[in-house]
């Protein structure tokens, strides 16, 4: 089968051995697996300090088509349309038991990694699942549009729904990076909270596509940003700020647009440092650092586009494309996000 690989250098597209489902296990034919930044993060960094050997196949946003299952898997067949939870971890621990494989403590002394972050992941023709319960069932949505919901979704899904106990329905909350997370975070915050959505993002069209995923204000992220969005609030600042960027300048944007006792969300997977400590942010302020999200998260979000509440806006590319469109998300050019299409390019 067809693999896009990392070795280290450079991706390249290889032809590799096919999976087969071992007890316990499932294969998918992929028919959407989604490009995300963390995939640059990790091409960005030495290899040297990855927590896992290369290389590896990319790809960690997947839904498919399950065509294998092993021994002892029961309730799945072939021919179903699911979608794969990502963090995978112990799935004997209290979090695990608690559906949030998000926070395992033991994943990684134990091996476990999630695919396209350490195991195999979704940009080839098939991939190899460790358990059906990483598995849910699509219900009809379409794969391109899905593909995103299991990461830009389930991270930002996760993130708003940590923060909606502080975002009062006469609050306001600022999105600061309106890309393939950020957008869906607008969609979610107006399906879930009838807040004031502040919008924040350095790309006209990114502040237009926000408008018009109900964000009620968009702003161009300068350093007049606190200002302006305390003339909003009335001088009292956000009580949430989900940075979906996390640079020193998106972080410091954050820290000084937050009301005392307010929220930041750290999504983005940027190299900003946010110092902590009385006098440098907000009295009374919480700090958050979400990772993707519960099970039951997932199963949320997926209702929540069924519903017609959120969508993903997408650019669609074959499997030999694939390195293309890591170069136009490089670039800050991919409109929402960018989903290749294995499956697809296969049968043309």
């Amino acid at each position: 089968m067809r693999a896009l690989r990392y070795d280290g250098k450079a991706p390249y597209l290889e032809e590799v051995p096919a999976p087969t489902a071992g007890p316990g296990q499932v294969v998918l034919e992929v028919t959407g697996a989604g490009l995300c930044h963390s995939d640059l993060a990790v091409m960005s960094r030495p290899p040297q300090d990855l927590p896992y050997d290369l290389p590896i196949t990319l790809g960690h946003e997947a839904v498919g088509v399950v065509v294998d299952v092993g021994a002892g898997v029961r309730g799945l067949s072939g021919g179903e349309e699911v979608a794969v939870y990502g963090p995978w971890g112990c799935g004997a621990c209290r979090s695990c038991l608690a559906g949030a494989e998000n926070h395992c403590p033991y994943a990684r002394a134990a091996g476990i990694l999630p695919p396209g972050l350490g195991a195999d992941g979704a940009l080839a023709d098939y991939l190899l699942v460790d358990h059906p319960r990483h598995l849910v069932p699509l219900g009809g949505l379409d794969p391109v549009r899905a593909a995103p919901l299991t990461d830009a979704g389930l991270t930002s899904y996760h993130a708003v729904r940590s923060a909606l106990p502080g975002l009062p329905p006469d609050g306001t909350v600022l999105v600061i990076g309106i890309g393939g997370l950020g957008h869906v975070a607008v969609q979610i915050l107006r399906a879930l909270s009838a807040a004031r959505i502040v919008a924040v993002d350095l790309a006209a069209d990114k502040l237009d596509l926000a408008l018009r995923c109900g964000a009620d204000s968009a702003l161009f992220g300068d350093d007049t940003v606190p200002e302006q969005v305390r003339e909003l609030t009335g001088g009292a600042g956000a009580d949430v700020v989900l940075d979906f960027v996390a640079t020193d300048a998106t972080l410091r944007t954050a820290a000084h647009s937050l009301r005392p006792g307010g929220e930041i969300s750290v999504v983005g997977v940027g190299s900003g440092r946010l110092p902590v400590a009385v006098n440098l942010v907000p009295l009374g302020a919480t700090v958050r650092t979400p990772y993707w999200g519960t099970r039951s998260d997932l199963v949320d979000v997926l209702g929540l586009a069924r519903a017609g509440r959120i969508t993903v806006e997408v650019e669609e590319y074959p499997l030999e494309e694939a390195l293309l469109a890591y170069e136009r998300l490089e670039r800050g050019q991919v409109r929402g996000r960018a989903v290749v299409t294995p499956a697809r390019a296969a049968d043309g």
